[in-house]
Protein backbone atom coordinates (compact mmCIF):
# COMPACT_ATOMS: atom_id res chain seq x y z
CA UNK A 1 0.00 0.00 0.00
CA UNK A 2 1.36 3.42 -0.93
CA UNK A 3 2.16 5.95 1.78
CA UNK A 4 3.19 9.50 0.95
CA UNK A 5 3.60 10.63 4.55
CA UNK A 6 7.03 11.58 5.87
CA UNK A 7 8.11 9.84 9.05
CA UNK A 8 8.59 11.85 12.28
CA UNK A 9 12.36 11.55 11.77
CA UNK A 10 12.10 12.85 8.20
CA UNK A 11 9.89 15.74 9.30
CA UNK A 12 12.44 16.64 11.97
CA UNK A 13 15.23 16.54 9.38
CA UNK A 14 13.16 18.73 7.06
CA UNK A 15 12.63 21.25 9.86
CA UNK A 16 16.36 21.40 10.65
CA UNK A 17 17.29 21.81 7.00
CA UNK A 18 14.62 24.49 6.50
CA UNK A 19 15.79 26.43 9.54
CA UNK A 20 19.38 26.31 8.34
CA UNK A 21 18.33 27.41 4.83
CA UNK A 22 16.20 30.33 6.02
CA UNK A 23 18.44 31.60 8.81
CA UNK A 24 21.93 30.89 7.53
CA UNK A 25 21.78 30.77 3.73
CA UNK A 26 18.95 33.00 2.54
CA UNK A 27 20.25 36.28 4.07
CA UNK A 28 23.63 35.79 2.39
CA UNK A 29 22.54 34.38 -0.98
CA UNK A 30 22.46 37.61 -2.97
CA UNK A 31 25.59 39.01 -1.33
CA UNK A 32 27.75 36.05 -2.36
CA UNK A 33 26.06 35.77 -5.74
CA UNK A 34 27.15 39.33 -6.48
CA UNK A 35 30.59 38.75 -4.96
CA UNK A 36 31.00 35.62 -7.10
CA UNK A 37 32.49 33.84 -4.10
CA UNK A 38 31.68 30.73 -2.10
CA UNK A 39 31.04 31.46 1.61
CA UNK A 40 33.23 28.84 3.24
CA UNK A 41 31.79 29.47 6.71
CA UNK A 42 28.37 28.39 5.42
CA UNK A 43 29.87 25.28 3.82
CA UNK A 44 31.56 24.46 7.12
CA UNK A 45 28.30 24.94 9.04
CA UNK A 46 26.51 22.63 6.62
CA UNK A 47 29.23 20.05 7.19
CA UNK A 48 28.92 20.45 10.95
CA UNK A 49 25.20 19.70 10.73
CA UNK A 50 25.86 16.54 8.72
CA UNK A 51 24.30 17.87 5.52
CA UNK A 52 27.43 17.12 3.46
CA UNK A 53 27.77 13.49 4.56
CA UNK A 54 24.16 12.60 5.32
CA UNK A 55 23.98 9.63 2.95
CA UNK A 56 27.40 8.25 3.84
CA UNK A 57 27.13 4.89 5.67
CA UNK A 58 27.35 5.18 9.44
CA UNK A 59 30.30 2.78 9.58
CA UNK A 60 32.43 5.48 7.95
CA UNK A 61 31.13 8.34 10.08
CA UNK A 62 28.14 9.45 8.02
CA UNK A 63 24.52 9.67 9.14
CA UNK A 64 23.39 6.74 7.01
CA UNK A 65 20.48 8.61 5.47
CA UNK A 66 18.81 7.34 2.32
CA UNK A 67 18.11 9.19 -0.92
CA UNK A 68 14.66 10.24 0.29
CA UNK A 69 16.25 12.09 3.20
CA UNK A 70 18.81 13.53 0.80
CA UNK A 71 16.03 14.87 -1.42
CA UNK A 72 14.31 16.44 1.59
CA UNK A 73 17.47 18.30 2.64
CA UNK A 74 18.40 19.29 -0.90
CA UNK A 75 15.00 20.82 -1.63
CA UNK A 76 15.13 22.98 1.48
CA UNK A 77 18.65 24.29 0.90
CA UNK A 78 18.09 24.84 -2.84
CA UNK A 79 14.98 26.88 -2.03
CA UNK A 80 17.29 29.40 -0.37
CA UNK A 81 20.16 29.24 -2.88
CA UNK A 82 20.66 26.50 -5.44
CA UNK A 83 24.28 27.54 -5.94
CA UNK A 84 25.18 26.87 -2.33
CA UNK A 85 23.02 23.75 -2.38
CA UNK A 86 25.15 22.50 -5.28
CA UNK A 87 28.36 22.99 -3.32
CA UNK A 88 26.85 21.25 -0.30
CA UNK A 89 25.45 18.35 -2.28
CA UNK A 90 28.50 17.74 -4.49
CA UNK A 91 30.30 16.17 -1.55
CA UNK A 92 27.85 13.27 -1.76
CA UNK A 93 28.48 12.82 -5.47
CA UNK A 94 32.22 13.10 -4.84
CA UNK A 95 32.35 10.16 -2.48
CA UNK A 96 29.53 8.14 -4.11
CA UNK A 97 31.88 6.22 -6.45
CA UNK A 98 34.05 5.26 -3.47
CA UNK A 99 31.02 4.11 -1.46
CA UNK A 100 29.82 2.08 -4.46
CA UNK A 101 33.25 0.55 -5.12
CA UNK A 102 34.75 -2.67 -3.80
CA UNK A 103 37.90 -1.01 -2.42
CA UNK A 104 37.21 -1.36 1.29
CA UNK A 105 40.72 -0.27 2.33
CA UNK A 106 40.29 2.98 0.42
CA UNK A 107 36.91 3.56 2.03
CA UNK A 108 38.37 3.06 5.49
CA UNK A 109 41.19 5.49 4.73
CA UNK A 110 39.29 8.41 3.21
CA UNK A 111 35.60 8.36 4.10
CA UNK A 112 36.13 8.95 7.85
CA UNK A 113 38.29 11.96 6.97
CA UNK A 114 35.47 13.39 4.86
CA UNK A 115 32.88 12.80 7.58
CA UNK A 116 34.87 13.61 10.72
CA UNK A 117 37.60 16.02 9.61
CA UNK A 118 35.46 18.12 7.23
CA UNK A 119 37.51 17.16 4.21
CA UNK A 120 35.80 18.08 0.97
CA UNK A 121 35.70 15.85 -2.10
CA UNK A 122 34.71 16.66 -5.68
CA UNK A 123 33.60 14.56 -8.66
CA UNK A 124 35.58 14.97 -11.89
CA UNK A 125 34.38 13.52 -15.17
CA UNK A 126 33.79 16.56 -17.42
CA UNK A 127 36.58 18.00 -19.56
CA UNK A 128 36.97 21.10 -21.76
CA UNK A 129 35.90 19.08 -24.83
CA UNK A 130 33.35 16.72 -23.26
CA UNK A 131 30.53 16.93 -20.78
CA UNK A 132 27.72 14.40 -21.01
CA UNK A 133 29.80 12.15 -23.28
CA UNK A 134 31.59 10.33 -20.48
CA UNK A 135 32.94 7.74 -22.93
CA UNK A 136 34.82 10.57 -24.65
CA UNK A 137 37.18 11.16 -21.70
CA UNK A 138 40.70 12.16 -22.77
CA UNK A 139 42.37 12.45 -19.34
CA UNK A 140 44.91 9.64 -19.56
CA UNK A 141 46.14 7.11 -17.01
CA UNK A 142 49.22 5.02 -17.81
CA UNK A 143 50.11 2.00 -15.69
CA UNK A 144 53.62 2.25 -14.27
CA UNK A 145 54.61 -0.51 -11.85
CA UNK A 146 52.63 -0.16 -8.64
CA UNK A 147 51.16 3.19 -9.78
CA UNK A 148 49.37 4.97 -12.58
CA UNK A 149 50.66 8.20 -14.13
CA UNK A 150 47.78 10.63 -14.67
CA UNK A 151 47.80 13.43 -17.25
CA UNK A 152 44.96 15.63 -18.40
CA UNK A 153 42.45 18.33 -17.60
CA UNK A 154 39.06 18.29 -15.93
CA UNK A 155 36.63 21.21 -16.27
CA UNK A 156 33.34 22.44 -14.83
CA UNK A 157 34.24 20.77 -11.52
CA UNK A 158 32.00 21.92 -8.68
CA UNK A 159 34.10 22.61 -5.56
CA UNK A 160 37.19 21.85 -7.66
CA UNK A 161 38.95 24.87 -6.19
CA UNK A 162 38.22 24.01 -2.55
CA UNK A 163 38.25 20.20 -2.52
CA UNK A 164 40.80 18.27 -0.49
CA UNK A 165 40.15 15.07 -2.46
CA UNK A 166 39.06 14.39 -6.01
CA UNK A 167 37.29 11.43 -7.58
CA UNK A 168 38.82 11.48 -11.06
CA UNK A 169 37.72 9.44 -14.06
CA UNK A 170 40.32 8.78 -16.76
CA UNK A 171 41.05 6.35 -19.57
CA UNK A 172 43.93 4.00 -20.25
CA UNK A 173 43.16 4.14 -23.98
CA UNK A 174 40.68 6.52 -25.58
CA UNK A 175 40.15 4.12 -28.49
CA UNK A 176 38.57 1.67 -26.03
CA UNK A 177 35.82 4.21 -25.20
CA UNK A 178 33.73 2.80 -22.28
CA UNK A 179 36.06 -0.16 -21.79
CA UNK A 180 39.07 2.02 -21.09
CA UNK A 181 37.64 4.15 -18.29
CA UNK A 182 38.94 3.89 -14.74
CA UNK A 183 38.65 6.03 -11.59
CA UNK A 184 41.02 7.22 -8.88
CA UNK A 185 41.00 8.99 -5.52
CA UNK A 186 43.40 11.95 -5.84
CA UNK A 187 44.67 14.22 -3.08
CA UNK A 188 44.85 17.92 -3.80
CA UNK A 189 48.38 18.40 -2.45
CA UNK A 190 49.99 15.63 -4.54
CA UNK A 191 52.78 16.72 -6.88
CA UNK A 192 51.44 17.63 -10.32
CA UNK A 193 47.91 18.51 -9.18
CA UNK A 194 46.79 22.11 -9.76
CA UNK A 195 43.45 23.93 -9.80
CA UNK A 196 42.28 26.73 -12.04
CA UNK A 197 40.56 29.99 -11.23
CA UNK A 198 36.88 30.06 -10.30
CA UNK A 199 34.99 29.92 -13.62
CA UNK A 200 32.67 32.94 -14.06
CA UNK A 201 29.10 31.78 -14.64
CA UNK A 202 25.69 33.24 -15.44
CA UNK A 203 24.17 31.79 -12.28
CA UNK A 204 25.02 29.71 -9.23
CA UNK A 205 27.87 32.13 -8.66
CA UNK A 206 28.20 31.28 -4.96
CA UNK A 207 29.15 27.74 -5.95
CA UNK A 208 32.82 27.19 -6.69
CA UNK A 209 33.49 25.82 -10.18
CA UNK A 210 37.02 25.26 -11.44
CA UNK A 211 39.25 23.27 -13.73
CA UNK A 212 41.73 20.65 -12.54
CA UNK A 213 45.10 20.01 -14.15
CA UNK A 214 47.02 16.75 -13.70
CA UNK A 215 50.62 16.68 -14.92
CA UNK A 216 52.48 13.41 -14.41
CA UNK A 217 50.59 12.73 -11.18
CA UNK A 218 51.66 9.44 -9.66
CA UNK A 219 48.64 7.60 -8.26
CA UNK A 220 49.33 4.50 -6.15
CA UNK A 221 47.25 1.49 -7.17
CA UNK A 222 45.67 1.34 -3.73
CA UNK A 223 43.91 4.59 -4.73
CA UNK A 224 42.16 2.95 -7.68
CA UNK A 225 38.40 3.22 -7.20
CA UNK A 226 37.56 1.46 -10.47
CA UNK A 227 39.91 -0.59 -12.64
CA UNK A 228 40.07 0.00 -16.41
CA UNK A 229 36.79 -1.13 -17.93
CA UNK A 230 34.85 -0.62 -14.69
CA UNK A 231 34.89 3.16 -14.49
CA UNK A 232 32.06 3.93 -16.89
CA UNK A 233 29.57 1.64 -15.12
CA UNK A 234 30.59 3.12 -11.77
CA UNK A 235 30.09 6.67 -13.06
CA UNK A 236 26.63 5.77 -14.36
CA UNK A 237 25.70 4.22 -11.01
CA UNK A 238 26.81 7.39 -9.25
CA UNK A 239 24.78 9.55 -11.63
CA UNK A 240 21.69 7.36 -11.21
CA UNK A 241 22.00 7.91 -7.47
CA UNK A 242 22.57 11.67 -7.76
CA UNK A 243 20.15 12.69 -10.53
CA UNK A 244 17.08 12.61 -8.27
CA UNK A 245 18.90 15.23 -6.19
CA UNK A 246 19.12 17.50 -9.24
CA UNK A 247 15.36 17.12 -9.44
CA UNK A 248 15.22 18.12 -5.77
CA UNK A 249 17.26 21.26 -6.57
CA UNK A 250 14.63 22.09 -9.17
CA UNK A 251 11.76 21.52 -6.73
CA UNK A 252 13.39 23.85 -4.21
CA UNK A 253 13.95 26.67 -6.71
CA UNK A 254 10.47 26.26 -8.20
CA UNK A 255 8.85 26.23 -4.78
CA UNK A 256 10.56 29.41 -3.61
CA UNK A 257 9.74 31.15 -6.91
CA UNK A 258 6.10 30.16 -6.49
CA UNK A 259 6.11 31.41 -2.89
CA UNK A 260 7.48 34.80 -3.93
CA UNK A 261 4.92 35.01 -6.76
CA UNK A 262 2.04 34.20 -4.38
CA UNK A 263 3.19 36.88 -1.95
CA UNK A 264 3.40 39.37 -4.80
CA UNK A 265 -0.01 38.43 -6.23
CA UNK A 266 -1.64 38.93 -2.83
CA UNK A 267 -0.08 42.34 -2.20
CA UNK A 268 0.15 43.99 -5.63
CA UNK A 269 -2.89 45.90 -6.91
CA UNK A 270 -3.70 46.58 -10.56
CA UNK A 271 -6.89 47.97 -12.12
CA UNK A 272 -8.48 48.27 -8.69
CA UNK A 273 -7.90 44.73 -7.45
CA UNK A 274 -5.13 42.55 -6.07
CA UNK A 275 -3.51 40.41 -8.73
CA UNK A 276 -4.68 37.23 -7.00
CA UNK A 277 -8.26 37.94 -8.09
CA UNK A 278 -7.47 37.88 -11.81
CA UNK A 279 -8.07 34.57 -13.55
CA UNK A 280 -4.91 34.89 -15.64
CA UNK A 281 -2.82 35.06 -12.47
CA UNK A 282 -4.80 32.30 -10.76
CA UNK A 283 -4.14 29.97 -13.69
CA UNK A 284 -0.41 30.72 -13.56
CA UNK A 285 -0.33 30.00 -9.83
CA UNK A 286 -2.28 26.77 -10.33
CA UNK A 287 0.13 25.56 -13.01
CA UNK A 288 3.11 26.48 -10.84
CA UNK A 289 1.71 24.58 -7.88
CA UNK A 290 0.92 21.57 -10.07
CA UNK A 291 4.47 21.47 -11.42
CA UNK A 292 6.04 21.74 -7.97
CA UNK A 293 3.90 18.90 -6.60
CA UNK A 294 4.37 16.68 -9.65
CA UNK A 295 8.12 17.26 -9.60
CA UNK A 296 8.43 16.36 -5.95
CA UNK A 297 6.56 13.09 -6.52
CA UNK A 298 8.89 12.14 -9.36
CA UNK A 299 11.96 12.93 -7.26
CA UNK A 300 10.67 10.90 -4.33
CA UNK A 301 9.86 7.92 -6.54
CA UNK A 302 13.40 7.79 -7.92
CA UNK A 303 14.87 8.33 -4.45
CA UNK A 304 12.64 5.59 -3.01
CA UNK A 305 13.83 3.18 -5.70
CA UNK A 306 17.44 3.93 -4.77
CA UNK A 307 16.75 3.29 -1.09
CA UNK A 308 14.99 0.02 -1.85
CA UNK A 309 17.65 -1.49 -4.06
CA UNK A 310 15.74 -0.91 -7.30
CA UNK A 311 17.73 0.39 -10.27
CA UNK A 312 16.70 4.08 -10.35
CA UNK A 313 18.27 4.91 -13.73
CA UNK A 314 15.02 5.32 -15.67
CA UNK A 315 13.07 7.30 -13.08
CA UNK A 316 16.15 9.30 -12.13
CA UNK A 317 16.35 10.47 -15.76
CA UNK A 318 12.61 11.18 -15.91
CA UNK A 319 12.75 13.23 -12.72
CA UNK A 320 15.89 15.02 -13.85
CA UNK A 321 14.60 16.35 -17.14
CA UNK A 322 10.98 16.86 -16.11
CA UNK A 323 11.72 18.65 -12.85
CA UNK A 324 14.45 20.91 -14.21
CA UNK A 325 12.40 21.98 -17.22
CA UNK A 326 9.31 22.48 -15.07
CA UNK A 327 11.34 24.61 -12.66
CA UNK A 328 12.52 26.83 -15.50
CA UNK A 329 8.88 27.32 -16.51
CA UNK A 330 7.81 28.06 -12.94
CA UNK A 331 10.52 30.66 -12.39
CA UNK A 332 9.73 32.32 -15.72
CA UNK A 333 6.02 32.48 -14.83
CA UNK A 334 6.83 33.88 -11.41
CA UNK A 335 8.93 36.62 -12.98
CA UNK A 336 6.09 37.36 -15.40
CA UNK A 337 3.65 37.82 -12.51
CA UNK A 338 6.01 40.38 -10.97
CA UNK A 339 6.25 42.21 -14.28
CA UNK A 340 8.89 44.92 -14.53
CA UNK A 341 9.86 44.48 -10.89
CA UNK A 342 10.61 40.83 -11.57
CA UNK A 343 13.14 41.85 -14.17
CA UNK A 344 15.13 44.01 -11.77
CA UNK A 345 17.95 42.88 -9.54
CA UNK A 346 16.04 44.23 -6.51
CA UNK A 347 13.59 41.32 -6.72
CA UNK A 348 14.57 37.65 -6.34
CA UNK A 349 13.37 36.31 -9.66
CA UNK A 350 16.27 37.22 -11.93
CA UNK A 351 18.77 35.37 -9.71
CA UNK A 352 16.47 32.36 -9.51
CA UNK A 353 16.16 32.36 -13.30
CA UNK A 354 19.94 32.54 -13.71
CA UNK A 355 20.47 29.79 -11.17
CA UNK A 356 17.81 27.37 -12.39
CA UNK A 357 18.98 27.40 -16.00
CA UNK A 358 22.03 25.30 -15.17
CA UNK A 359 19.95 22.41 -13.89
CA UNK A 360 19.02 21.36 -17.42
CA UNK A 361 22.72 21.06 -18.28
CA UNK A 362 24.87 19.50 -15.57
CA UNK A 363 24.95 15.81 -14.64
CA UNK A 364 23.58 14.93 -18.06
CA UNK A 365 21.66 17.40 -20.20
CA UNK A 366 17.94 17.14 -20.77
CA UNK A 367 18.75 15.71 -24.19
CA UNK A 368 20.82 12.91 -22.64
CA UNK A 369 17.97 12.08 -20.25
CA UNK A 370 15.56 11.87 -23.18
CA UNK A 371 17.93 9.46 -24.91
CA UNK A 372 17.95 7.26 -21.80
CA UNK A 373 14.17 7.29 -21.46
CA UNK A 374 13.49 6.80 -25.16
CA UNK A 375 16.03 3.96 -25.23
CA UNK A 376 14.07 2.21 -22.51
CA UNK A 377 10.67 2.95 -24.07
CA UNK A 378 11.76 1.64 -27.46
CA UNK A 379 13.78 -1.27 -26.10
CA UNK A 380 13.22 -2.90 -22.72
CA UNK A 381 9.68 -1.59 -22.22
CA UNK A 382 6.97 -4.09 -23.15
CA UNK A 383 3.77 -2.36 -24.36
CA UNK A 384 0.55 -3.55 -22.79
CA UNK A 385 -1.64 -2.83 -25.81
CA UNK A 386 -1.40 -5.10 -28.87
CA UNK A 387 0.37 -3.97 -32.06
CA UNK A 388 -1.83 -1.84 -34.32
CA UNK A 389 -1.86 -4.53 -37.01
CA UNK A 390 -3.48 -6.91 -34.49
CA UNK A 391 -6.11 -4.42 -33.34
CA UNK A 392 -9.59 -5.60 -34.39
CA UNK A 393 -11.35 -2.20 -34.40
CA UNK A 394 -14.53 -4.06 -35.34
CA UNK A 395 -17.57 -2.11 -36.51
CA UNK A 396 -21.10 -3.14 -37.31
CA UNK A 397 -22.03 -3.45 -40.97
CA UNK A 398 -25.79 -3.21 -40.50
CA UNK A 399 -26.03 -0.61 -37.76
CA UNK A 400 -26.81 -3.20 -35.11
CA UNK A 401 -26.10 -2.47 -31.45
CA UNK A 402 -25.60 -6.02 -30.21
CA UNK A 403 -21.91 -6.93 -30.64
CA UNK A 404 -22.34 -10.68 -30.18
CA UNK A 405 -25.18 -10.84 -32.67
CA UNK A 406 -23.49 -8.57 -35.20
CA UNK A 407 -20.12 -10.38 -35.13
CA UNK A 408 -21.30 -13.94 -34.70
CA UNK A 409 -19.75 -16.21 -37.33
CA UNK A 410 -17.82 -13.41 -39.00
CA UNK A 411 -14.13 -13.40 -39.84
CA UNK A 412 -12.33 -10.06 -39.93
CA UNK A 413 -9.08 -9.20 -41.70
CA UNK A 414 -7.06 -6.03 -41.14
CA UNK A 415 -4.87 -4.39 -43.75
CA UNK A 416 -1.41 -3.96 -42.22
CA UNK A 417 -0.85 -0.80 -44.24
CA UNK A 418 -3.96 1.37 -44.00
CA UNK A 419 -5.98 -0.46 -41.33
CA UNK A 420 -9.04 -1.28 -43.42
CA UNK A 421 -11.15 -4.08 -41.88
CA UNK A 422 -12.46 -6.64 -44.38
CA UNK A 423 -15.14 -9.17 -43.41
CA UNK A 424 -15.15 -12.53 -45.13
CA UNK A 425 -13.80 -16.04 -45.02
CA UNK A 426 -10.75 -14.92 -47.00
CA UNK A 427 -8.93 -11.60 -47.32
CA UNK A 428 -9.67 -9.54 -50.44
CA UNK A 429 -7.40 -9.81 -53.44
CA UNK A 430 -6.61 -6.13 -53.06
CA UNK A 431 -7.29 -3.47 -50.44
CA UNK A 432 -9.97 -1.08 -51.74
CA UNK A 433 -8.29 1.84 -49.99
CA UNK A 434 -4.50 1.52 -50.33
CA UNK A 435 -4.44 -1.12 -53.13
CA UNK A 436 -2.01 -3.40 -51.28
CA UNK A 437 -2.43 -7.10 -52.20
CA UNK A 438 -4.31 -9.63 -50.09
CA UNK A 439 -1.17 -10.87 -48.34
CA UNK A 440 -1.02 -7.48 -46.58
CA UNK A 441 -4.12 -8.53 -44.61
CA UNK A 442 -3.95 -10.21 -41.21
CA UNK A 443 -6.73 -12.13 -39.50
CA UNK A 444 -7.82 -10.25 -36.37
CA UNK A 445 -11.19 -11.87 -35.58
CA UNK A 446 -12.19 -14.22 -34.16
CA UNK A 447 -9.22 -14.40 -31.77
CA UNK A 448 -7.18 -17.56 -32.07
Amino acid sequence: MLNFTLTPEQLSLQERAREFALKEILPLAWFYDEANEIPMHIINKAAGLGFMTGDMPEKYGGLGYGSVEGAIVTEEIAAACSGLATSVFINSLGYAPLVLSDNEALKQKYLPKVSKENKRICFATSEPTMGSDVAGIMCHAKEDGDSYILNGIKYWITNGGIADYMTVFATVDQKLQHQGICAFLIERDWKGVSTGRHIPKMGQRASNTAGLHFKDVRVPKENVIAKPGEGFVLAMKAFARSRPMIGAFAVGVARSSMDYAIHYAKSRRAFGHHLQFYEAIQFKIAEMYQKVETSRLLVMKAAWETDNGIDPTLNASISKFYCTEAANEVVSSALQIAGGYGYTTMYPFEKLLRDVRLLMIYEGTSEIQRMIVSGYALGAYQPIMPPIEDLPMLKGETGGKDFEKEMSGKTAWRCKMCGHIHYGNEPPEECPYCFFPGNAFKKVWPRE
